[in-house]
């Protein structure tokens, strides 16, 4: 195939490109790296069937040829970011996916478009799953990431009900891995790299907050499955496997050896309390569930945290 993917700098646009070439198809990749790494990429830029595109998804696209998919992955999804660009995340959500699904749309394409566990807000159902309309607050410091996602959605419906577009909704739960961004604000790779440096590990309220955490491996699988299925979605893909914060970080410590305490901060407004995805359609329908276990993962991620110390 010969596929389309924006956000290819990111932890999974950069590992899914990667996973795509391996098995032979022809990745475009588009990224403005404003929340994505050159680093990221750096490996696949020489490789056959690979180019690359540096620009806006939010600006006028430049005539990127034919294809046969696209995977519309492209948003800064870090909490740091939803105070350092919210317009950008804006614009991404909507003009970067417009451009995404007209594209596809004229040319018959499949367009995957990834959304997010964030559209449920501050869930009042637990687990999560599908056919919940969330509950988010449009207004708060998190609403530009939110509701561009939900904007993404329904723009994507939009699409497929009147232009006949041939397209799939992801929501993305919790993603961990390698080539993560050290400070993005996330709690796996904040954890890391406080314990590594030999900092106090900072958690929110007493961190009895959950999360579901997914290996980037995993998701990259599930990403691939829904592509090539004829589901629209949308589709949870995340792990099922119910974390605390605190017990998070208290892994972190044995894995990486620190001897450093857990302090604990205010919590952000509109921080989830909980968060585990439902992914009974994604079994059902894709044959896809998570198999990489925390741990396992987790050893993997601070190896790499490790190795950018030089």
């Amino acid at each position: 195939m010969r596929v389309l993917l924006t956000g290819v700098a990111g932890l999974v646009g950069s590992h899914l490109a990667e996973h795509l070439l391996d098995r032979g198809d022809e990745v475009v990749g588009f990224d403005n790296f404003v929340s994505g790494s050159r680093r990221n990429i750096a490996a696949l830029e020489g490789r056959d069937g690979f180019g690359f595109h540096e620009g806006d998804v939010a600006d006028p696209w430049p005539d990127l040829g034919t294809f046969d998919t696209v995977l519309h992955l492209a948003s800064p999804a870090s909490p740091v970011d939803f105070s350092r660009i919210p317009v950008e995340i804006l614009r991404t959500g909507s003009l970067g996916t417009f451009h995404a699904l007209e594209l596809a749309a004229a040319q018959g394409a499949r367009c995957l478009v990834a959304s997010t566990s964030e559209v449920y807000g501050e869930p009042q159902v637990h687990p999560q799953h599908e056919s919940y309309f969330g509950n988010v607050n449009p207004v708060g410091p998190r609403s530009c990431y939110d509701e561009a996602k939900r904007f993404t959605e329904a723009a994507t419906m939009a699409y497929r009900r009147s232009r006949g577009a041939d397209t799939v909704i992801i929501r993305i739960f919790n993603t961990y891995g390698p080539r993560m961004r050290p400070d993005d604000g996330r709690v796996v790779s904040t954890f890391v790299t406080q314990a590594l440096a030999g900092e106090p590990i900072s958690i929110f309220g007493v961190g009895s907050q959950t999360r579901s955490f997914c290996y980037v491996d995993d998701l990259v699988r599930g990403i691939v499955a829904a592509a090539e299925s004829d589901i629209e979605g949308p589709v949870n893909l995340g792990n099922p496997a119910e974390f605390t914060v605190r017990g998070l970080a208290e892994m972190v410590l044995e894995l990486t050896g620190a001897d450093v305490p857990i302090e604990m901060h205010p919590l952000p407004q509109d921080d989830p309390t909980r968060r585990r995805p439902d992914i009974t359609l994604a079994q059902t329908e894709l044959g896809w569930e998570p198999t990489v276990a925390l741990r396992d993962g987790l050893e993997r991620t601070v190896e790499y945290f490790r190795s950018l110390q030089g």
